[in-house]
């Protein structure tokens, strides 16, 4: 037995000088010290010596034994810093190789014409609201005076989820919302993305934005309306711009209008950008009809207010002079980047 041990410790001192990666020093450890393995097997044959000779083999295995697992431990230690030193060269960094430029993002063409617009409106004591974009046709429709199969709806067609819930077409009911939560004064605008069936073409999409503006208060006037988008179409398009209000129709405004500017390109002259005419629709706007306030809580005997909406996508077309609104949604890089 005893030439068993040395015999295994000498195979085993030839094998571990062999041993490169951890894989294989576990794999040495089972063969010799694991429970099948060869120091078990030597072991088992204790029961044939004499009581003599047993505690003499007991003590020459555990030193055995230790010598092994010593013997493994060491081995690790030395594996551990040959890893280290591979880590290291492959990790090795090159600090006088030029570094890589990455380009930084610059903002969407949208995003500059709705900060410029939350801007103005910021800046003349508006706060900003917001609302679902999936809505009830409660708010979308019948709180803003537009019931339910009304002639207005069919400009209107959108998509709908259920019967009485869709995705919004407008940003008005924001309008219903700001309106049932707080009380007069208000002073709001709510831009975001509002959903129609439209088929894409140059000027349309069944995705565009709006900004919706609100004001109510005592004593709430047209002329108040007025002065209010002259001073946006000013800040905008330039101290020289001039508005022009025309007679129109919205089931929550009486009275409605539309919403010229004089064209920003020609000075009003007439150019290919207004088509002849020294004007561009910019946004519809009119006073709230009393059953809107009325709807929303607020009594029309004492308050009144205006509103007003305009498209995103129309204004930045103008801003940037671009004749196709796909453009705007469809990511090429080359187009982007001139912003």
């Amino acid at each position: 037995m005893k030439e068993q041990l040395m015999a295994m410790r000498r195979v085993f001192g030839d094998r571990l000088a062999q041993v490169n990666t951890r894989a294989e020093l576990e794999a040495l450890r089972v063969e010799f010290l694991g429970k099948k393995g060869q120091l078990t097997t030597i072991l088992k044959q204790m029961g044939k010596l004499s009581a003599e000779e047993r505690p003499v083999m007991g003590q020459l295995a555990n030193e055995v034994r230790e010598l092994l697992e010593s013997s493994l431990a060491n081995h690790s230690e030395q594996i551990n810093a040959l890893e280290i030193a591979q880590r290291l060269k492959a990790e090795k960094i090159d600090i006088t190789i030029p570094g890589k430029k990455y380009k930084l993002g610059h903002k969407h063409p949208l995003s500059i014409v709705l900060d410029e617009v939350k801007e103005i409106f910021l800046g003349m004591g508006f706060s900003i609201a917001t609302g679902p974009e999936v809505e009830l046709d409660y708010y979308n429709f019948e709180a803003l005076n537009i019931p339910k199969n009304h002639p207005s709806r069919d400009t209107q067609d959108t998509f709908y989820i259920t019967e009485n819930i869709l995705l919004r077409t407008q940003t008005s009911p924001v309008q219903i919302r700001v309106m049932e939560k707080q009380a007069p004064p208000i002073r709001i605008i709510s831009p975001g993305r509002v959903y129609r069936s439209d088929a894409v073409d140059a000027t349309h999409s069944p995705l565009f934005n709006q900004v919706e503006g609100l004001v109510v208060d005592k004593g709430i006037t047209m002329g108040d309306l007025k002065g209010c988008l002259e001073a946006f179409a000013k800040r905008l398009y330039g101290e020289d711009t001039k508005i022009r209000l025309r007679p129109h129709h919205f089931q929550f405004t009486e009275p409605s209008c539309e919403i010229d500017v004089s064209c920003f390109r020609c000075g009003g002259k007439g150019c290919p950008m207004c088509k002849g005419e020294g004007w561009i629709e910019i946004l519809g706007a009119g006073m709230v009809h009393p059953k809107v306030l009325k709807n929303g809580g607020i009594d029309p005997d004492v308050y009144s207010g205006f509103a007003f909406g305009l498209g995103l996508e129309r204004l930045t077309m103008f801003r940037f002079q671009i004749d196709d609104l796909r453009l705007l949604y469809e990511n090429d890089q080359k187009f982007l980047n001139q912003f």
